[in-house]
């Protein structure tokens, strides 16, 4: 297909959102929030979770402003009462020498270690079970200008830059040990990844189904071990009309804040385009094969082998259904028939995911795991009767990129700008005692006790739990026991915010968003049930979508709809009870003296008569 004519009328050399070195920090986090948030603008009194962000979107915030000069920790950004605060403690990014020392041929191409999600996929696709379709995929809209030529520019420019869109496995998925290794720039040619379509004369309405039968076309080329291990499809409209481009990425090299990393990318190298330079994303600064290196380093550490009497503990049995851990397997393979999907409308979903943190000083992970641990008491207590345990075991996904070293200067590893599959996974026991699920229902003082409990729960988890994969992959004396120990029955996901509905360029097209793993006929599920959640901005405001899977052979669909929507009435409840005077609280965590317990704050703010 031919390329499109000559584009009218470029922008000023030079446009973009680069942020101005001279500004003072306050103002440029300021920025830097509303940017990330979509907000118009940002008070330097507001705190980052009280405007509803989240850990993903921290991260955001910490790549841009590494790159405006100031060093800042996602957990900072995630703690801090205020941009104020924050920017108090900003630090000055210093010379580019680490940086650059990062981006070596020796930390950055080649053979490397794998993460212990690597040999969670490979331990999932062995034996006989193949996983080279596993795959997450992504639907923008894109310039009418935009044809193949420049198309093919741009994702070689995408492909050269981020190692992890050239990675090959020897062997394959399956194969164990999983070896990973970097090739270098050039040697994937973006132009036989590129597929272009002609939809000219398709209908906008029949846009998403064409896309569809595209991508899993897409998705049956992946194959790490030749390293194919990504696709995009171009969907021309011709010249006056926006198209679409799908990216189809192999789940080994891709992950939620990846995708968010290559819209961003895709953007900016068009914006080079369109300005007459070569596209040229923003630096990496930590390579993936220097942070596996890490990764591995840490796995063998005192340090971290000390955790795993941690985590044998969190993982000792339960008897209630939903509570305790079940083998690695046997369970059905994944199955369309068994998903269900609920929405929760925005009236509830905005101070869900603003108000009800503030509350308790907290993120919306707490939030939405107090609503799931309430909900799975509720669901089971027919069968426990009162003598209910109150502990629920949840596998919790997470980001994978928290600080795991002691460095807090430009020179700590950062890979806030690092595409590929940093994703963690972490047992975690949520104790909620004695609580009365009926009266947790009303959104009163239950609700706000259960709140609590829960922050408490996951503050205690050690580096958000980073340290269970690597001991349970990674380090092999710890290992064995790890694996015998079991997974929990109940996989819990929150994947963040994304904006929908927008009609920009290179915004989510109607009828996709960035869409949950998409796994190969015939792999298992590692639990046995398992809930993937995330919040699209739409025009009315976020709206929380939750997609449940389940093993057939572990529960029926009414048993887990009766939990998916159980869910949702204790997750109304949580935004109820925020929304009510006196549901703002510390817990223990927030403090610093030594020993106070929430008995002891809850008095203390009830003397005062108002938070401390």
């Amino acid at each position: 297909m031919a390329d499109h004519p000559p584009r009218p009328g470029h922008p000023p050399a030079g446009a973009g959102t680069a942020p101005d070195a001279a500004a003072a920090p306050v103002d440029v986090l300021c920025r830097l929030f509303a940017e990330v948030l979509g907000l118009p603008g940002v008070d330097p009194d507001a705190s980052f979770t009280g405007l509803g962000g989240d850990s993903i979107q921290a991260i955001q915030v910490v790549g841009r402003a590494r790159r405006a000069g100031l060093v800042l920790a996602t957990r900072e950004v995630l703690r801090s009462e205020s941009v104020r605060a924050l920017a108090a403690g900003a630090r000055t990014a210093g010379p580019s020498g680490a940086a650059a020392r990062r981006a070596g041929p020796v930390r950055r191409l080649g053979p490397f270690p794998a993460t212990p999600i690597m040999d969670w996929l490979a331990e999932t696709a062995a034996p006989g079970v193949p996983a080279d379709s596993y795959h997450q995929s992504l639907v923008l809209r894109t310039p009418a200008a935009l044809g193949r030529a420049d198309a093919v520019r741009i994702l070689q420019a995408l492909t050269d830059h981020h190692d992890l869109l050239r990675l090959r496995v020897e062997g394959g998925t399956g194969a164990r040990p999983c070896r990973p290794a970097v090739p270098p720039p050039g040697s994937v040619d973006a132009a036989r990844v590129l597929d272009v379509v002609d939809a000219r004369d398709v209908p906008e309405d029949l846009l998403p189904e064409l896309t569809g039968r595209h991508i899993r076309a897409a998705a049956r080329l992946l194959s790490p071990a030749d390293g194919a291990v990504h696709r995009a499809v171009l969907l021309d409209r011709g010249p006056a009309v926006q198209g679409r481009l799908a990216l189809v990425v192999h789940h080994l090299s891709v992950d939620g804040v990846s995708w968010r990393i290559l819209q961003e990318d895709l953007k900016s190298c068009w914006q080079d385009l369109l300005e007459g330079r070569d596209p040229a994303p923003a630096p990496v600064t930590t390579p993936f094969a220097e942070w596996a290196a890490l990764l591995r380093a840490d796995a063998l550490s005192g340090r971290r082998t000390a955790e795993a009497a941690y985590w044998h503990d969190t993982l000792r049995p339960a008897p209630e259904p939903l509570a305790g851990t079940s083998p690695h397997g046997p369970l059905d393979a994944d199955c369309p028939d068994r998903t269900l999907t609920l929405t929760l409308p925005a009236e509830v979903t905005a101070p869900l995911l603003t108000r009800a943190p503030a509350a308790v000083n907290g993120t919306v992970d707490d939030v939405l795991l107090t609503g799931l641990a309430l909900a799975v008491l509720a669901w089971r207590r027919p069968y426990t009767g009162p003598d209910d345990s109150g502990a629920v075991l949840v596998d919790v996904e997470g980001h994978g990129r928290q600080d795991i070293t002691d460095g807090t200067g430009a020179d700590a590893p950062d890979p806030s700008r690092t595409v590929g599959w940093f994703t963690t996974v972490h047992p975690v026991r949520l104790d909620l005692g004695r609580t009365d699920p009926d009266a947790a229902r009303t959104g009163g003082p239950t609700t706000g006790d259960a709140l609590r409990r829960v922050k408490e729960a996951l503050r205690a988890v050690p580096d958000k739990g980073i340290g269970h994969g690597l001991l349970r992959h990674t380090n092999p004396r710890t290992a064995p026991g790890l694996t015998r120990a079991g997974v929990p029955e109940l996989g819990f996901n929150y994947l963040g915010r994304f904006p929908v509905g927008g009609t920009a360029d290179w915004e989510a097209a109607p009828g996709h968003a960035f869409a949950l793993d998409a796994a190969e006929p015939g792999m298992p599920l590692p639990h046995a049930v398992e809930v993937n959640a995330a919040a699209h901005e739409g025009p009315d405001g976020p709206a929380l979508t939750a997609t449940w899977t389940w093993s057939g052979n572990a529960y029926d669909a009414d048993r887990v709809r009766a939990l998916a929507e159980e869910w949702f009435a204790m997750l109304r409840a949580v935004a109820d009870h925020a929304g009510r005077p006196g549901a703002a609280r510390l817990t223990p965590s927030d403090v610093s003296l030594a020993g106070l317990s929430q008995t002891d704050l809850d008095l203390f703010e009830d003397q005062l008569g108002a938070p401390l």
